[in-house]
């Protein structure tokens, strides 16, 4: 068996999809181990991993500040690739899995000839759209070399599906499909009462809050069940919701889908392809525009399971949204393809075997 290690940061929806392909990579037999921010460690090892020290990465905890300055100076830390290497010499890896996102890390395996493959936990287009943007473009003035690095890597594992997300036909892609915990229904969407599942990031974006109350606002005269939960980044209480809004902190997003008939999300990748998974057309409100939410949402819009509006968009705005994709239509057929699809590319399974089989091959030239 392997010795294998994870590279993470502390960004909310990028840390399940790890999570779950390290579980089947360790049940397998492998050993895993993470290195990511000190204000994960605690879940990491609640989640039965060992967590590697760190003394040079920057230090970030996404429910505290998350401006844009802080974004670009933490995803574009050199000091993970420092800590990376550091960790490396106490006890070598077969191979490292470096989240996308940690350009400092991703360079250092690269400049240092670590085995190493790249967990793409988004769409690629996302990705490929924010290596062309401001993110990219301070990336590469810190000198580190983003697009080399993709190049020479065993492998980037995609974990988007092949319909929203078609990839180029060239490169060293392995699109294994979401990494989406699901449950079966115990009866068709929609056939029991209307309920609504409003669910938004459990990263801390400036102005989730108003957005989640004008959400709730909406749901007044929708004739449904809703539940919302507010998640970390948000005090349940500061929420003003009637009686017949059911508002809580965390409940495991599985839970609730398989009895829901429609989900509001921000169109995080995670939550977007879970509701998927439980066949719910979806409306989702990017809370961030240089995220991969956009485009997300737009995809899901342009396969007809659900809307993408405005963040800023009012409760009389989003009333007739919430309506529209709460009824039925063709909306619940799209949703239901796209369910079929996500529930076919178990990501963790398939993304732990492209792990494998990347133990075995060559360094790309």
């Amino acid at each position: 068996m392997s010795e294998l290690l994870f590279v993470t940061w502390d960004g909310g929806g990028n840390v399940p999809p790890a999570l779950a392909i390290a579980r089947v990579l360790q049940g397998r037999g492998h050993t895993v181990r993470f290195l990511g921010h000190e204000s994960q460690r605690a879940a990491l090892v609640e989640a039965g991993f060992e967590v590697e020290a760190t003394s040079r990465t920057r230090t970030f905890d996404r429910l505290g500040d998350t401006s844009p300055l802080t974004m670009l100076r933490t995803l574009g830390d050199r000091g993970a690739g420092h800590d990376l290497l550091a960790a490396l010499a106490r006890r070598p890896a077969d191979l490292v899995v470096v989240d996308c996102l940690t350009f400092g890390a991703l360079d250092a395996a690269r400049a240092s000839g670590t085995p190493y493959v790249v967990l793409e936990h988004l769409h690629d287009a996302a990705y490929r759209a924010m290596l062309a943007g401001p993110l990219g473009l301070v990336v590469r003035l810190r000198r580190l070399r983003p697009s080399l690095a993709l190049s020479r890597a065993r492998a980037r594992i995609v974990t988007s599906l092949p319909v929203l997300d078609p990839l180029p036909s060239d490169g060293n892609f392995v699109q294994v499909g979401p990494v989406a915990s699901w449950s079966p229904r115990s009866q068709p969407v929609g056939a029991e009462e209307p309920a609504v599942l409003v669910s938004l990031s459990t990263f801390g974006y400036p102005g989730m809050r108003e957005a989640l109350q004008r959400i709730v606002d909406a749901t007044h005269d929708l004739g449904a069940r809703v539940v919302v939960t507010t998640g970390p980044a948000i005090e349940p209480a500061e929420l003003a919701a009637p009686p017949t809004v059911d508002v809580r902190r965390f409940v495991p997003h599985a839970e609730l889908m398989g009895s829901a008939s429609l989900f509001v999300g921000h169109g995080g990748h995670g939550s977007s392809m879970a509701a998927l998974a439980h066949d719910l057309p979806v409306v989702l409100m990017p809370m961030d525009p240089n995220a991969d939410q956009v485009t997300v949402a737009r995809s899901v819009q342009a396969a007809g399971a659900g809307r993408s509006v405005r963040k800023g968009a009012s409760p009389d705005d989003l009333a007739p949204v919430l309506a529209e994709l709460l009824a039925d239509g063709a909306h619940r057929s799209a949703a239901a393809a796209l369910g079929d699809a996500v529930r076919a590319m178990p990501g963790d399974v398939l993304g732990a075997d492209a792990v494998e089989a990347a133990l075995s091959r060559a360094p790309a030239a």
